[in-house]
Protein backbone atom coordinates (compact mmCIF):
# COMPACT_ATOMS: atom_id res chain seq x y z
CA UNK A 1 0.00 0.00 0.00
CA UNK A 2 1.35 3.74 -0.83
CA UNK A 3 2.18 6.07 2.13
CA UNK A 4 -0.86 7.75 0.89
CA UNK A 5 -3.68 4.59 1.22
CA UNK A 6 -1.97 4.23 4.40
CA UNK A 7 -2.74 7.49 5.99
CA UNK A 8 -5.85 7.56 4.28
CA UNK A 9 -6.74 4.52 5.79
CA UNK A 10 -5.28 5.64 9.37
CA UNK A 11 -7.32 8.88 9.65
CA UNK A 12 -10.08 6.90 8.49
CA UNK A 13 -9.56 4.25 11.28
CA UNK A 14 -9.04 7.32 13.40
CA UNK A 15 -12.54 9.22 12.70
CA UNK A 16 -14.24 6.22 12.92
CA UNK A 17 -12.75 5.40 16.33
CA UNK A 18 -13.37 9.41 17.65
CA UNK A 19 -17.09 9.19 16.17
CA UNK A 20 -17.63 5.92 17.79
CA UNK A 21 -15.80 7.35 21.58
CA UNK A 22 -18.24 10.41 20.64
CA UNK A 23 -21.40 8.62 20.69
CA UNK A 24 -20.13 6.46 23.55
CA UNK A 25 -19.63 9.42 25.37
CA UNK A 26 -22.79 11.31 24.65
CA UNK A 27 -24.62 8.27 25.88
CA UNK A 28 -22.73 8.46 29.00
CA UNK A 29 -23.16 11.80 29.96
CA UNK A 30 -26.91 11.52 29.29
CA UNK A 31 -26.87 8.33 31.61
CA UNK A 32 -24.90 10.11 34.12
CA UNK A 33 -27.69 13.06 34.40
CA UNK A 34 -29.95 10.41 34.52
CA UNK A 35 -28.60 8.74 37.84
CA UNK A 36 -27.40 12.10 39.15
CA UNK A 37 -31.26 13.15 38.95
CA UNK A 38 -32.55 9.74 40.54
CA UNK A 39 -30.09 9.70 43.21
CA UNK A 40 -30.69 13.35 44.68
CA UNK A 41 -34.42 12.56 44.75
CA UNK A 42 -33.65 9.17 47.35
CA UNK A 43 -30.89 11.50 49.28
CA UNK A 44 -33.59 12.76 52.18
CA UNK A 45 -36.88 10.32 51.71
CA UNK A 46 -35.44 8.09 54.55
CA UNK A 47 -35.47 11.39 56.91
CA UNK A 48 -38.33 13.08 55.76
CA UNK A 49 -40.67 9.90 55.71
CA UNK A 50 -39.79 9.11 59.41
CA UNK A 51 -40.15 13.14 60.19
CA UNK A 52 -43.95 13.14 59.08
CA UNK A 53 -44.54 9.62 61.32
CA UNK A 54 -42.37 10.32 63.81
CA UNK A 55 -45.41 10.27 66.57
CA UNK A 56 -46.84 6.96 64.97
CA UNK A 57 -42.99 5.52 65.45
CA UNK A 58 -42.52 6.65 68.68
CA UNK A 59 -45.57 4.96 69.78
CA UNK A 60 -44.56 1.68 67.98
CA UNK A 61 -41.26 1.25 69.26
CA UNK A 62 -42.04 2.79 72.65
CA UNK A 63 -39.52 5.97 72.61
CA UNK A 64 -39.14 8.71 74.91
CA UNK A 65 -38.53 12.23 73.57
CA UNK A 66 -34.61 12.23 73.97
CA UNK A 67 -34.38 8.50 71.94
CA UNK A 68 -36.54 10.64 69.39
CA UNK A 69 -33.64 12.99 69.48
CA UNK A 70 -31.41 10.70 69.25
CA UNK A 71 -32.80 9.17 66.12
CA UNK A 72 -32.80 12.49 64.42
CA UNK A 73 -29.16 13.17 65.18
CA UNK A 74 -28.08 9.58 63.53
CA UNK A 75 -28.12 11.05 59.63
CA UNK A 76 -25.60 13.85 60.61
CA UNK A 77 -23.51 11.06 62.33
CA UNK A 78 -23.74 9.07 59.81
CA UNK A 79 -22.90 11.66 57.15
CA UNK A 80 -19.82 12.57 58.85
CA UNK A 81 -18.27 9.31 59.50
CA UNK A 82 -19.31 7.66 56.50
CA UNK A 83 -18.86 10.43 54.40
CA UNK A 84 -14.57 11.05 54.68
CA UNK A 85 -14.57 7.35 53.69
CA UNK A 86 -16.08 8.48 49.76
CA UNK A 87 -12.92 10.11 48.28
CA UNK A 88 -11.04 7.15 49.02
CA UNK A 89 -13.51 4.43 47.90
CA UNK A 90 -14.46 6.61 44.83
CA UNK A 91 -10.38 6.68 43.75
CA UNK A 92 -10.26 2.49 44.18
CA UNK A 93 -13.39 1.97 42.91
CA UNK A 94 -14.87 4.66 40.84
CA UNK A 95 -17.41 7.48 41.68
CA UNK A 96 -20.11 5.87 39.92
CA UNK A 97 -19.54 2.21 41.40
CA UNK A 98 -19.55 3.72 45.15
CA UNK A 99 -22.51 5.68 44.33
CA UNK A 100 -24.32 2.55 42.82
CA UNK A 101 -23.42 0.88 45.87
CA UNK A 102 -24.69 3.78 48.13
CA UNK A 103 -27.99 3.47 45.94
CA UNK A 104 -27.94 -0.48 46.94
CA UNK A 105 -27.58 0.35 50.58
CA UNK A 106 -30.13 2.98 50.82
CA UNK A 107 -33.09 0.48 49.55
CA UNK A 108 -32.10 -2.45 51.39
CA UNK A 109 -31.85 -0.27 54.60
CA UNK A 110 -35.88 1.19 54.04
CA UNK A 111 -36.79 -1.97 53.54
CA UNK A 112 -35.46 -3.54 56.63
CA UNK A 113 -35.83 -1.01 59.17
CA UNK A 114 -40.08 -0.67 59.18
CA UNK A 115 -39.90 -4.22 60.35
CA UNK A 116 -36.73 -4.30 62.48
CA UNK A 117 -39.27 -4.71 65.80
CA UNK A 118 -36.83 -2.96 67.83
CA UNK A 119 -35.55 0.68 68.72
CA UNK A 120 -31.48 -0.92 67.99
CA UNK A 121 -32.76 -2.81 64.91
CA UNK A 122 -34.77 0.37 63.27
CA UNK A 123 -31.43 2.09 64.39
CA UNK A 124 -28.91 -0.04 62.24
CA UNK A 125 -31.42 -0.33 59.40
CA UNK A 126 -31.54 3.49 59.46
CA UNK A 127 -27.75 4.32 60.02
CA UNK A 128 -27.14 1.92 56.38
CA UNK A 129 -29.19 4.00 54.67
CA UNK A 130 -27.97 6.84 55.67
CA UNK A 131 -24.62 5.35 55.10
CA UNK A 132 -25.33 4.87 51.60
CA UNK A 133 -26.60 8.86 51.15
CA UNK A 134 -23.35 9.95 53.13
CA UNK A 135 -20.92 8.70 50.39
CA UNK A 136 -23.60 9.75 47.83
CA UNK A 137 -24.18 13.32 49.22
CA UNK A 138 -19.83 13.73 49.11
CA UNK A 139 -19.29 12.48 45.67
CA UNK A 140 -21.92 14.47 43.84
CA UNK A 141 -20.05 17.31 43.51
CA UNK A 142 -17.18 15.22 42.49
CA UNK A 143 -19.38 14.03 39.81
CA UNK A 144 -20.93 16.86 38.53
CA UNK A 145 -17.66 18.91 38.54
CA UNK A 146 -15.88 15.86 36.52
CA UNK A 147 -18.65 15.76 34.01
CA UNK A 148 -19.74 19.03 33.63
CA UNK A 149 -16.52 21.25 34.31
CA UNK A 150 -18.27 24.10 32.29
CA UNK A 151 -22.28 23.65 34.01
CA UNK A 152 -21.55 23.39 37.65
CA UNK A 153 -23.99 26.07 38.69
CA UNK A 154 -26.96 24.73 36.12
CA UNK A 155 -25.82 21.23 37.14
CA UNK A 156 -25.86 21.81 40.92
CA UNK A 157 -29.25 23.58 40.63
CA UNK A 158 -30.89 20.40 38.72
CA UNK A 159 -29.73 17.92 41.36
CA UNK A 160 -30.56 20.00 44.39
CA UNK A 161 -34.29 20.65 42.75
CA UNK A 162 -34.18 16.73 42.02
CA UNK A 163 -32.94 16.51 46.05
CA UNK A 164 -35.85 19.01 47.07
CA UNK A 165 -38.34 17.34 44.73
CA UNK A 166 -37.66 13.64 46.32
CA UNK A 167 -37.85 15.68 50.01
CA UNK A 168 -40.81 17.19 49.82
CA UNK A 169 -42.40 14.27 47.71
CA UNK A 170 -41.94 12.23 50.47
CA UNK A 171 -42.76 14.53 53.73
CA UNK A 172 -46.38 15.46 51.85
CA UNK A 173 -47.01 11.51 50.56
CA UNK A 174 -45.84 9.42 53.71
CA UNK A 175 -48.91 10.24 56.04
CA UNK A 176 -51.50 9.32 52.95
CA UNK A 177 -50.24 6.81 51.65
CA UNK A 178 -49.95 4.93 55.27
CA UNK A 179 -53.23 6.04 55.18
CA UNK A 180 -53.65 4.28 52.23
CA UNK A 181 -52.15 0.89 53.24
CA UNK A 182 -54.66 0.60 56.38
CA UNK A 183 -52.67 2.80 58.73
CA UNK A 184 -49.60 0.86 59.18
CA UNK A 185 -46.59 2.83 59.80
CA UNK A 186 -44.41 0.15 58.85
CA UNK A 187 -45.39 -0.28 55.04
CA UNK A 188 -45.38 3.65 54.93
CA UNK A 189 -41.81 3.97 55.42
CA UNK A 190 -41.08 0.67 53.46
CA UNK A 191 -42.68 2.25 50.70
CA UNK A 192 -39.61 4.40 49.70
CA UNK A 193 -37.60 1.42 49.51
CA UNK A 194 -38.73 0.63 45.62
CA UNK A 195 -38.01 4.42 44.94
CA UNK A 196 -34.51 3.49 46.20
CA UNK A 197 -33.81 0.67 43.96
CA UNK A 198 -34.73 2.52 40.95
CA UNK A 199 -31.61 4.54 40.98
CA UNK A 200 -29.22 1.77 41.18
CA UNK A 201 -30.16 1.43 37.35
CA UNK A 202 -28.47 3.82 35.58
CA UNK A 203 -25.26 3.45 37.51
CA UNK A 204 -25.01 0.00 36.42
CA UNK A 205 -23.41 0.03 32.92
CA UNK A 206 -21.01 2.79 34.41
CA UNK A 207 -19.58 0.61 37.75
CA UNK A 208 -16.27 -0.24 36.12
CA UNK A 209 -15.97 3.66 34.71
CA UNK A 210 -12.94 4.33 36.88
CA UNK A 211 -12.10 7.25 35.20
CA UNK A 212 -12.39 11.33 35.96
CA UNK A 213 -15.55 10.96 33.64
CA UNK A 214 -15.74 14.15 30.88
CA UNK A 215 -13.51 16.37 32.20
CA UNK A 216 -10.73 14.93 34.33
CA UNK A 217 -7.82 16.65 35.49
CA UNK A 218 -6.00 15.49 32.41
CA UNK A 219 -2.87 16.57 30.25
CA UNK A 220 -2.08 15.81 26.68
CA UNK A 221 0.74 13.61 25.53
CA UNK A 222 1.34 14.25 21.72
CA UNK A 223 0.88 12.04 18.89
CA UNK A 224 2.34 11.58 15.30
CA UNK A 225 0.04 11.26 12.15
CA UNK A 226 2.05 8.55 10.91
CA UNK A 227 1.52 6.46 13.35
CA UNK A 228 -2.52 7.00 13.11
CA UNK A 229 -2.73 7.74 16.97
CA UNK A 230 -5.39 9.74 18.66
CA UNK A 231 -3.93 11.81 21.45
CA UNK A 232 -3.64 10.07 24.75
CA UNK A 233 -4.57 11.39 27.93
CA UNK A 234 -3.01 10.46 31.31
CA UNK A 235 -4.19 11.92 34.93
CA UNK A 236 -1.84 15.22 36.18
CA UNK A 237 -0.06 14.91 39.12
CA UNK A 238 -1.88 16.28 41.83
CA UNK A 239 0.55 17.67 44.98
CA UNK A 240 -1.44 16.76 48.16
CA UNK A 241 -3.93 19.70 49.71
CA UNK A 242 -3.60 20.86 53.46
CA UNK A 243 -6.93 21.24 53.38
CA UNK A 244 -6.85 22.20 56.73
CA UNK A 245 -4.95 25.35 56.37
CA UNK A 246 -7.60 26.47 54.28
CA UNK A 247 -9.79 29.56 56.42
CA UNK A 248 -12.49 29.44 53.97
CA UNK A 249 -12.45 25.62 53.83
CA UNK A 250 -13.16 26.23 57.50
CA UNK A 251 -15.67 28.15 57.14
CA UNK A 252 -17.44 26.51 54.64
CA UNK A 253 -17.86 23.62 57.03
CA UNK A 254 -19.25 25.60 59.62
CA UNK A 255 -21.72 27.05 57.59
CA UNK A 256 -22.20 23.75 55.93
CA UNK A 257 -22.58 21.78 60.04
CA UNK A 258 -24.86 24.79 60.55
CA UNK A 259 -27.38 25.02 58.25
CA UNK A 260 -27.52 20.83 58.21
CA UNK A 261 -28.37 21.53 62.09
CA UNK A 262 -31.46 23.63 60.82
CA UNK A 263 -32.11 21.48 57.58
CA UNK A 264 -32.25 18.42 60.47
CA UNK A 265 -34.26 19.66 63.30
CA UNK A 266 -36.78 21.07 60.53
CA UNK A 267 -37.31 18.04 59.01
CA UNK A 268 -37.41 15.77 62.29
CA UNK A 269 -39.44 17.70 64.16
CA UNK A 270 -41.30 20.37 62.04
CA UNK A 271 -44.25 18.68 61.81
CA UNK A 272 -44.43 17.48 65.10
CA UNK A 273 -44.47 21.62 66.45
CA UNK A 274 -47.57 22.27 64.33
CA UNK A 275 -48.97 19.25 65.57
CA UNK A 276 -48.68 20.27 68.89
CA UNK A 277 -49.75 23.15 68.27
CA UNK A 278 -53.17 22.15 67.15
CA UNK A 279 -52.60 21.27 63.44
CA UNK A 280 -53.88 17.63 62.10
CA UNK A 281 -51.25 15.56 61.11
CA UNK A 282 -52.47 15.37 57.40
CA UNK A 283 -51.72 19.13 57.28
CA UNK A 284 -48.94 18.86 59.61
CA UNK A 285 -47.16 16.85 57.18
CA UNK A 286 -47.95 19.27 54.14
CA UNK A 287 -46.74 22.03 56.26
CA UNK A 288 -43.22 20.13 55.90
CA UNK A 289 -43.84 19.38 52.50
CA UNK A 290 -44.25 22.77 51.58
CA UNK A 291 -41.09 23.59 53.26
CA UNK A 292 -39.32 20.89 51.58
CA UNK A 293 -40.64 22.16 48.05
CA UNK A 294 -39.64 25.32 48.23
CA UNK A 295 -36.29 23.93 47.32
CA UNK A 296 -37.47 22.71 43.80
CA UNK A 297 -37.45 26.30 42.19
CA UNK A 298 -34.96 27.72 44.47
CA UNK A 299 -32.24 25.02 44.34
CA UNK A 300 -32.33 25.64 40.60
CA UNK A 301 -31.76 29.49 40.78
CA UNK A 302 -29.66 29.82 43.80
CA UNK A 303 -26.63 27.86 41.97
CA UNK A 304 -26.74 29.80 38.82
CA UNK A 305 -27.25 33.16 40.75
CA UNK A 306 -24.43 32.12 42.54
CA UNK A 307 -21.84 31.31 40.12
CA UNK A 308 -22.33 34.95 39.12
CA UNK A 309 -21.60 36.88 41.92
CA UNK A 310 -18.22 37.38 42.80
CA UNK A 311 -19.48 37.00 46.57
CA UNK A 312 -21.76 34.97 47.48
CA UNK A 313 -22.83 37.18 51.02
CA UNK A 314 -25.78 38.61 49.65
CA UNK A 315 -27.52 35.00 49.03
CA UNK A 316 -26.56 33.92 52.28
CA UNK A 317 -27.73 37.02 54.36
CA UNK A 318 -31.06 36.76 52.47
CA UNK A 319 -31.58 33.10 53.51
CA UNK A 320 -30.54 33.57 57.11
CA UNK A 321 -33.16 36.34 57.58
CA UNK A 322 -36.13 34.30 55.94
CA UNK A 323 -34.87 31.82 58.62
CA UNK A 324 -34.79 34.19 61.42
CA UNK A 325 -38.52 35.07 60.41
CA UNK A 326 -40.04 31.54 60.27
CA UNK A 327 -38.13 31.00 63.65
CA UNK A 328 -40.52 34.05 65.09
CA UNK A 329 -43.39 33.57 63.36
CA UNK A 330 -43.32 29.45 64.87
CA UNK A 331 -42.34 31.07 68.47
CA UNK A 332 -45.25 33.54 68.88
CA UNK A 333 -48.14 31.79 65.90
CA UNK A 334 -47.45 28.37 65.12
CA UNK A 335 -50.74 27.98 63.75
CA UNK A 336 -51.92 30.92 63.11
CA UNK A 337 -49.38 31.55 60.07
CA UNK A 338 -48.13 28.02 59.77
CA UNK A 339 -48.27 28.27 56.28
CA UNK A 340 -46.27 31.57 55.96
CA UNK A 341 -43.79 30.00 58.28
CA UNK A 342 -43.64 27.13 56.39
CA UNK A 343 -42.80 28.97 53.47
CA UNK A 344 -39.80 31.40 54.98
CA UNK A 345 -38.38 28.59 56.46
CA UNK A 346 -38.16 26.70 52.92
CA UNK A 347 -35.97 29.69 51.73
CA UNK A 348 -34.25 29.50 54.71
CA UNK A 349 -33.21 25.81 54.01
CA UNK A 350 -32.16 26.85 50.32
CA UNK A 351 -28.38 27.20 52.12
CA UNK A 352 -28.18 23.48 51.15
CA UNK A 353 -27.53 24.15 47.33
CA UNK A 354 -25.96 27.08 48.23
CA UNK A 355 -23.47 25.47 50.00
CA UNK A 356 -22.89 22.56 47.38
CA UNK A 357 -22.29 25.30 44.75
CA UNK A 358 -19.47 26.96 46.95
CA UNK A 359 -18.36 23.89 47.27
CA UNK A 360 -17.41 23.73 43.59
CA UNK A 361 -16.59 27.25 43.16
CA UNK A 362 -14.42 27.35 45.89
CA UNK A 363 -11.68 24.67 44.20
CA UNK A 364 -9.85 24.85 41.22
CA UNK A 365 -9.41 21.41 40.27
CA UNK A 366 -11.55 17.60 40.41
CA UNK A 367 -9.49 16.83 43.60
CA UNK A 368 -9.94 19.44 45.41
CA UNK A 369 -13.37 19.61 44.93
CA UNK A 370 -13.10 16.04 46.36
CA UNK A 371 -11.03 17.01 49.03
CA UNK A 372 -13.20 19.98 50.07
CA UNK A 373 -16.48 18.24 49.21
CA UNK A 374 -15.42 15.10 52.02
CA UNK A 375 -13.98 17.90 54.60
CA UNK A 376 -16.87 20.33 54.62
CA UNK A 377 -19.67 18.12 54.67
CA UNK A 378 -17.85 15.15 57.08
CA UNK A 379 -16.95 18.30 59.33
CA UNK A 380 -20.24 19.72 59.32
CA UNK A 381 -22.07 17.07 59.57
CA UNK A 382 -20.30 16.27 63.24
CA UNK A 383 -21.13 20.30 64.11
CA UNK A 384 -24.54 19.56 63.20
CA UNK A 385 -25.26 16.13 65.45
CA UNK A 386 -25.43 17.95 68.70
CA UNK A 387 -28.27 20.42 67.48
CA UNK A 388 -31.26 17.62 66.70
CA UNK A 389 -30.69 15.65 70.13
CA UNK A 390 -30.48 18.92 71.99
CA UNK A 391 -33.91 19.94 70.33
CA UNK A 392 -35.66 16.28 71.71
CA UNK A 393 -33.89 16.69 75.27
CA UNK A 394 -35.60 20.83 75.71
CA UNK A 395 -38.58 19.92 74.17
CA UNK A 396 -39.10 16.62 76.64
CA UNK A 397 -37.67 18.68 79.66
CA UNK A 398 -39.01 21.87 79.15
CA UNK A 399 -42.94 20.47 78.05
CA UNK A 400 -43.13 22.57 75.06
CA UNK A 401 -41.41 24.14 72.02
CA UNK A 402 -40.49 27.54 73.24
CA UNK A 403 -36.58 26.42 74.19
CA UNK A 404 -35.77 24.79 71.06
CA UNK A 405 -37.31 27.22 68.90
CA UNK A 406 -34.75 30.06 70.50
CA UNK A 407 -31.71 27.54 70.25
CA UNK A 408 -32.88 27.22 66.47
CA UNK A 409 -32.80 31.09 65.83
CA UNK A 410 -29.82 31.78 67.78
CA UNK A 411 -27.79 29.12 65.72
CA UNK A 412 -28.93 31.34 62.59
CA UNK A 413 -26.62 34.32 63.98
CA UNK A 414 -23.05 32.50 63.31
CA UNK A 415 -24.34 30.72 60.35
CA UNK A 416 -24.90 34.18 58.53
CA UNK A 417 -21.49 35.14 59.92
CA UNK A 418 -19.58 32.26 58.47
CA UNK A 419 -21.30 31.97 55.25
CA UNK A 420 -20.18 35.50 54.64
CA UNK A 421 -16.79 34.32 54.83
CA UNK A 422 -16.97 31.12 53.24
CA UNK A 423 -19.06 33.14 49.95
CA UNK A 424 -15.42 35.08 49.74
CA UNK A 425 -13.90 34.94 46.04
CA UNK A 426 -10.87 32.39 46.82
CA UNK A 427 -9.79 29.02 46.44
CA UNK A 428 -8.80 26.64 48.72
CA UNK A 429 -5.68 25.79 46.72
CA UNK A 430 -4.05 29.16 47.09
CA UNK A 431 -5.06 29.38 51.01
CA UNK A 432 -3.55 25.94 51.66
CA UNK A 433 0.03 26.64 49.58
CA UNK A 434 -0.14 29.72 51.29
Amino acid sequence: MSPSRRGAAASANTDRRTSGAGATRAWATRLVIVGIVLSAVNLRPAITSLGALMEEVRDGLGMSGSVAGLLTSVPPLCFAVFGVAAPRLARRFGPAAVVCAGMVAIAAGLLIRPYAGNTAGFLAASALALMGIAVSNVLMPVIVKRWFPDRVGSMTGLYSMALALGTSVAAAATVPLTDAMGGNWHSGLAVWAAVAAAAVLPWLPLVRDRGTGAAGDRRQLPATAEQGQVPQTVPTPQAPLRITRSRTAWALAVFFGLQATAAYITMGWMAQIFRDAGVPAGTAGLLLAVTMVMGVPLAFVIPRVATRLPHQGPIVLTLGVCGLAGYAGLYFAPAGGAWAWALLLGVSNCAFPLALTMVGMRARTGPGVAQLSAFAQSTGYLISIPGPLLVGVLYQHSGGWGLPIALMAGLMVPQILVGLLAGRDRTVEDEAAG
